[in-house]
């Protein structure tokens, strides 16, 4: 006779699904009006590429929208079509810019190309000739060494009488590669750079800090600032408390719990042996979800940091991973809980109100960025709205 708890006739995908993710949209759009304020005079975009952080692009989307965000930053022109059907009235950013064959898609669904280097500038010049005036946005590079239009380039076109007239920016941006450490000399170096490129094309936005930038202060605002993960609950200034609500929980659900004597090993490679006859729950969940095999218990020779590795939260307590992380299931020690804490069919939180995202990050050694937009597809979301 099984224990496990029967669903009933109505119960839902999401209530039997193996691993679930829940987006609080009431937290994601209160984060956004935080960072709206916080930006003061500026106005504050949202950014919303790979999917929105993981939080789902179509309703995230929306719920941005509908709280009043009209500019909107999407990485792929793929994104900037879907976005349009729930932002109808935005301006939409495209971060990787425009290739030939794409320029249709751009034209059709009202997105803004954000050109970034000189054979994108070529070939929107081209288009240009062929298609009338369109606005873009220009990217200069300020030391990222990612992407951008070098300075001296950037400078040579704001000064190019000869360009068409229908070129006509709508956008000058950079990006910051030190924000999250408001101390680091290369803030001020990278905004004394772009002022220089802004003094070149007065009268146009410009834009330059994302989110670690807007806690850097009113100097990096200028006209739009770009927050991303701070809206999804992540923090964005390393040392400092985070002060945005969490967005999203991960839960994976529980389909064995076992005993294991004292002396036995865990998982692949021994790389746990047990020093107390345990209870272990296995969860239905592995690194083909985006739970990183990097927070295993043991056998990972490169993280240095959160030696211990990671934990989740289940019946009001943490309890650790044990072993290694596999492929589709992860092993946690809930020896430490009642005998009948948990059982099969119950969930583990990997992340969310009680597992922050970015503690679970430093346990794998990485930030919480990756481990939302990591995600796998296999899961189920649903969104509350609560207040």
């Amino acid at each position: 006779m099984t224990d496990f708890p029967i669903p009933s006739e109505d119960d839902d995908l999401f209530t039997s699904a193996g691993l679930r993710l829940t987006v609080d949209l009431s937290a994601l759009t209160e984060n956004w009006r935080d960072m709206a304020r916080r930006s003061g005079a500026a106005r504050a975009a949202a950014v919303v590429k790979a999917d929105a952080y993981g939080m789902g692009i179509e309703d995230a989307g929306e719920a941005l929208y509908l709280a009043g965000a009209r500019d909107f930053f999407v990485a792929t022109v793929d994104e900037g079509v879907t976005l349009r059907l729930y932002a109808p009235e935005a301006r939409i950013f495209v971060l990787s810019g425009i290739w030939p064959g794409t320029e249709r898609r751009f034209f059709d669904h009202d997105l803004v190309p954000v050109i970034s280097s000189d054979e994108q500038l070529a070939f929107w010049m081209a288009v240009l000739a062929d298609y009338g005036d369109y606005p873009c946005a220009l990217h200069v590079d300020t030391g990222f060494n990612r992407l951008g239009l070098h300075m001296d380039d950037a400078f040579a076109l704001a000064d190019d009488v000869s360009r068409p007239a229908s070129f006509a920016p709508v956008l000058i941006m950079s990006h910051l590669a030190c924000s999250d450490d408001p101390s680091h000399a290369m803030n001020r170096r990278q905004l004394e750079s772009f002022r220089r490129v802004t003094a070149a094309y007065e009268g146009i936005d410009a834009s330059l800090a994302a989110s670690a930038g807007v806690f850097l202060g009113e100097d990096y605002h200028f006209d739009l600032t770009r927050p991303g993960i701070s809206l999804y609950g992540g923090e964005a200034v390393c040392g400092m408390a985070n002060p945005m609500r969490p967005v999203a929980t991960a839960e994976a659900r529980v389909i064995q719990v076992r005993t294991v004597e004292a002396g036995e090993t865990v998982s692949y490679g021994r790389a746990l042996q047990l020093r107390r006859d345990s209870r272990l729950a296995i969860v239905s969940a592995g690194y083909a979800d985006g739970y990183m095999r990097s927070q295993s218990s043991g056998g990972v020779p490169l993280r240095q940091a959160v030696p211990q590795g990671g934990q989740g939260f289940i019946a009001g307590h943490k309890v650790p991973v044990a072993g290694r992380i596999t492929m589709d299931l992860t092993i946690f020690d809930v020896t430490d809980l009642p005998e009948n804490a948990v059982r099969a069919g119950d969930y583990v939180e990997l992340f969310g109100k009680n597992m922050p995202v970015d503690e679970v990050a430093r346990a794998a050694g990485t930030i919480g960025y990756e481990i939302l937009t990591s995600m796998g597809l296999r899961h189920e979301r649903r969104y509350i709205t609560e207040e």
